[in-house]
């Protein structure tokens, strides 16, 4: 069993927030899912099976065993749960998705879309990889399987339930090849528990205490339990828990635990895991016959026929409609950092009877969120178990991993 060790690690935290003028001022509830989801990514909890001995590891040399892994070849099945303790919208939400058939452009195979319901539930998933330039990734359904695969310059979705192919291409491993536009795989969502780990380390500060809590076994092989927790109060994270492979220093599993207590906000780890190199036919695919395919250009044509931009150019867009606030501010440092920003426009929470929200959109906001006062003025919450905002009636939000009172406490300290 190895001794509780604890090291300091150097990092920065940052939150950011994207919206649209009018929508800004309502879109929150629905943005905090995605800030939530974009930040903590996928992944459920495997019951350790005893804790073998293991030589003496401290902190700060499992930190490094992680950072000099270089192990680039694997299979394996993972479980996956996220619970954000964000309730479900139902047909509400159903409304709001781009209809597929309808000549949007869109597709259901597309992993932009398929890969972000890895922010809820439950999922198994399979996974290989050979090096940076093949990967694939199964998400297992009752009766159906959905499939990322990238081999070389080509990125594939396979949705087996509506029998639709996504194809892109990309630059060779990750740089242009030359042709008029490349595409890339989805960015920002974890896929694996080192992905996972990775960014809490990231994250990690003098505000930061990681510790080596012992010892576990996990998909049967032999791991070392990285504790991470913050050292100050008023974090919606009670604990961060990175079960470290002894041999290979690759993590098998990763658990976030609120400080809220109850069942894991993420929860990610291997059941099974082979670091063998994985069979070629793995990377490979053909589209099935009959299967509609859509070309990554052709969706982005169609988006732009209909006067909509582009998924590819939606994020660079976003971002810039960053310059339409008044200002970026963050607010104290660490687990405790809230983004204040100033929304431009008509701000503000809409009202009853104003028009500016569907009275279904009303219902939905008055179901998630909790009026507040401060020295600020008056406002809304909206939480999740893992991130919070404060939308104040004077037109400012504030977002970050932390409670419902620090957030009041930050918008009474910017006021």
């Amino acid at each position: 069993m190895a001794p509780n060790d604890s090291a300091e690690t150097n990092g920065e935290a940052t939150g950011t927030v994207v919206g649209r003028r009018k929508a800004a001022r309502y879109i929150v509830p629905f943005a905090v899912a995605g800030v939530a989801a974009a930040t903590i990514g996928l992944v459920p909890a495997l019951a350790d099976s005893g804790d073998p001995e293991l030589p003496d590891i401290t902190a700060q040399e499992l930190i490094e065993k992680i950072a000099s892994s270089d192990e680039e070849q694997l299979s394996g099945t993972l479980k996956v749960s996220t619970d954000l303790g964000i309730p479900s919208l139902g047909g509400f939400a159903d409304s709001f998705a781009p209809d597929a058939g309808s000549g949007s452009g869109e597709s259901s195979a597309s992993p932009d879309t398929k890969l972000m319901e890895l922010a809820s539930g439950t999922h198994t998933l399979r996974v290989a990889a050979d090096g940076p330039d093949k990967q694939r990734l199964s998400i297992l359904g009752e009766g159906s399987e959905y499939s990322v695969v990238h081999n070389g310059d080509d990125i594939w979705g396979y949705d087996s339930g509506s029998n639709e192919v996504y194809h892109a291409e990309s630059g060779e491993s990750g740089r242009p090849s030359g042709k008029a536009e490349k595409h890339k795989a989805p960015e920002g969502v974890p896929a694996t528990p080192k992905e996972f780990a990775e960014k809490a380390l990231t994250a990690a500060g003098d505000t930061t205490s990681v510790t080596v809590d012992g010892t576990a076994q996990v998909a049967g092989r032999d791991a070392y339990k990285l504790v991470i927790k913050p050292k100050q109060s008023g974090s919606t994270i009670g604990s961060v828990t990175v079960a470290v492979d002894a041999s290979t220093g690759v993590p098998l599993k990763f658990t976030l635990a609120p400080s809220s207590g109850g069942k894991a906000v993420v929860d990610a780890g291997f059941t099974k895991v082979d670091f063998a190199k994985p069979d070629a036919s793995s990377f490979s695919f053909t589209p099935p016959k009959g299967a509609k395919v859509t070309e990554a250009d052709e969706m982005k044509a169609e988006a732009e026929k209909q006067g909509k931009a582009a998924k590819a150019d939606k994020a660079q867009k976003d971002l810039g409609a960053l310059e339409g606030f008044k200002g970026l501010n963050v607010i104290g440092e660490g687990w405790n950092a809230v983004a204040e920003i100033e929304v431009p426009g008509e701000a503000g929470l809409p009202t009853k009877g104003s028009g500016d929200v569907p009275a279904q959109g009303q219902q939905l906001l008055d179901a998630l969120g909790d009026k507040v006062t401060g020295d600020f003025g008056s406002g809304t919450v909206f939480e999740t178990r893992l991130v919070n905002a404060l939308l104040t009636d004077d037109g400012k939000v504030y977002v970050g991993a932390v409670t419902k009172d620090a957030l009041v406490k930050a918008a009474d300290t910017a006021k």
